[in-house]
């Protein structure tokens, strides 16, 4: 048994300046909800102070654990690496740079009694540039087409049961990841609620998200996906009988 109700991963690279409110936020929010939880923190092959700090945290919390990767890995990889270490029933993804409040997630864990998966799409979207909103909204319409999945965002702090993860491998590394889970584990027929929730005004840096690099990186993603979606065999296989979904498809059958 979980020794943890979720587990919160924090994917940080270079975030010495925002770390450390975000590892407070996670752990103040746990403490206001009343949850288990625990955090783990992926130091990305940080060059700054990044990894030191992470480690700190974990001497001075039981319910903090690091990962530290050498170079660079990226979110996506950070979150796989994350998931396979997790202690909790329940994962999500904290970013390490400050942008999320884990209350405006974690407030819908009881959900989770009902869905496999919750999937917040942000109401506050004033709080981030003309620029980024373009991009979500575009980005949002051509994953809706490509993937037929109707959701109002992709890249929030999902959080999953950690059970459905069970069959479904991650190829993105980078930026694309949180879409790919969603098309796999969504199109495989687990349950899922969409959630609102705001998000913070960022601590300090640039966010990594839409340089250039990573927009190629995510093209490149959504190509695999696509070829692997409309002409592989990634859906195939069944509901795990540990899901809610499962549990819910065998009290309707009765």
């Amino acid at each position: 048994m979980s020794r943890y109700v979720i587990t919160a991963v924090m994917p940080a690279l270079n975030e010495e300046g925002n770390l450390a409110g975000a590892v407070a936020n996670v752990l103040d929010s746990y403490a206001q909800l009343g949850i288990a939880g625990q955090l783990l923190i992926v130091n990305d092959g940080s060059s700054d102070r990044t990894g030191e700090m992470a480690h700190a945290f974990s001497e001075m919390h039981e319910n903090v654990s690091v990962i530290h990767h050498q170079s660079p890995q990226g979110i996506g990889a950070s979150f796989w690496d994350g998931v396979r270490q997790a202690d909790g029933e329940v994962v999500t993804m904290i970013p390490g740079d400050g942008e999320n409040d884990a209350a405006e997630i974690l407030r819908y864990l009881p959900l989770m009694a009902q869905v496999d998966i919750v999937v917040p799409f942000v109401f506050n979207r004033g709080v981030r540039s003309f620029r980024r909103r373009m991009l979500s909204i575009l980005y949002r319409e051509i994953i809706k087409a490509s993937f037929g999945l109707s959701l109002n965002y992709m890249n929030g702090t999902v959080m999953y049961r950690r059970c459905i993860f069970e069959g479904i491998e991650l190829k993105c590394s980078g930026f694309f990841y949180q879409t790919e889970l969603l098309v796999k584990t969504i199109k495989h027929g687990y349950l899922y609620a969409e959630v609102p929730y705001a998000l913070n005004v960022r601590g300090g840096g640039e966010s990594k998200a839409t340089t250039f690099a990573s927009l190629k990186k995510v093209a490149r993603a959504y190509l695999d996906t696509f070829a692997e979606i409309h002409f592989g065999d990634s859906l195939e296989g069944k509901i795990v009988p540990q899901s809610v979904t499962a549990k819910r498809i065998a009290l309707i059958g009765q």
